[in-house]
């Protein structure tokens, strides 16, 4: 019995060391950071689609009241702006070659990181209120035509949402988010540190 409590902490204390080459590591990181790019296109492409279908909404549709049109201007006035944020990050990940550079594409990775940070937490809630006031001055007018049970049903309807992207869902984006750019970044690290010492 001794001999084999013996054995059991020998193979304990044994760490078995796995080498992943750097092209390996390259391979995954290129499949991980290509998937980064198309959901960041994705996000920027679906606010265009948003900030399109509002304008056409404004242009083709007669609207009577002054709060309508200062209601649909700040809704498109926050889109644009954090459209052209999402498309500045969008850049920084792509304006690189990370299999040429990784170094430089490193850094700029925790560039996004830190921007994704800010985007997810202050900039978040400026936008929220931006748009949470653009909806209030469009249903000035457009809940005139609504009974009062349409009333109710729009803006617990259209409150729940802003809640609900607010909280939970904002907070799993978030959560997915920032495990996925860290294990880019520590990939991207050992890939330096494979390039930068022989092997």
């Amino acid at each position: 019995m001794q001999a084999f409590d013996q054995i059991q902490e020998l193979w304990q204390k044994h760490e078995v060391e796995v080498k992943v080459s750097a092209d390996e590591m390259l391979q995954q990181a290129k499949r991980e950071v290509n998937g980064l790019r198309l959901k960041s296109a994705l996000n920027i492409l679906g606010m265009l689609a948003s900030f399109l279908v509002i304008a056409s909404v404004w242009i083709f549709y007669h609207f009577e009241s002054w709060t309508t049109h200062l209601g649909i201007s700040i809704t498109m006035i926050a889109i644009g702006v954090y459209t052209l944020i999402l498309y500045r990050d969008h850049r920084l990940i792509s304006k690189s070659d990370y299999t040429l550079h990784p170094s430089e594409y490193l850094s700029n990775l925790k560039t996004y990181q830190l921007n994704r940070y800010r985007l997810y937490n202050s900039l978040y809630w400026f936008y929220t209120v931006a748009l949470s006031l653009g909806i209030i001055f469009y249903f000035v007018e457009i809940l005139s035509y609504f009974s009062t049970l349409q009333k109710v049903v729009a803006v617990s309807l259209t409150a729940l949402w802003i809640i609900f992207c607010s909280t939970i869902l904002r907070k799993a984006v978030i959560k997915r988010e920032k495990e996925r750019i860290a294990l880019l970044i520590e990939k991207f690290e050992r890939i330096s540190g494979q390039i930068s010492t022989p092997e």
